[in-house]
């Protein structure tokens, strides 16, 4: 097999597994931009618990990411801002990857055509 024959199959690959690649990464950045979003309303009621019942599921996959990020970022005036800035930098990642003039979405419409 030569070094074509490899680029080729693995080209064609890429191509095919695109489109689903493309919505599960869509799905992903959205859920994430949720999640961030329940922290951040989250935040205007601090007698909850967000480490206890549904909210877990949003505090879980969110913190290791707010926690690394407060380090560099600390509170303005008291507040935490890193979960609006974590909505802002998903955005815009998911709108250069996978919105409608994304990378991946121009790709995909490049490819069927």
């Amino acid at each position: 097999m030569s070094l074509t024959d490899a680029l080729r199959f693995v080209t064609s690959f890429l191509i095919e597994t695109l489109p689903i690649f493309h919505v599960l990464l869509g799905l992903l950045l959205s859920g994430l931009t949720l999640a961030f979003l329940i922290r951040i309303i989250l935040t205007w009621y601090p007698q909850v618990d967000s480490r206890k019942s549904i909210w877990i599921l949003f505090y879980l996959p969110t913190e290791p990411i707010l926690q690394l990020s407060r380090k560099a970022v600390a509170p303005i005036g008291g507040v935490d801002i890193t979960p609006v800035i974590w909505v802002g930098v998903i955005s815009l990642i998911r709108e250069l990857l996978v919105g409608q003039q994304g990378i991946l979405s121009q790709i995909l419409i490049k490819t069927h055509t």
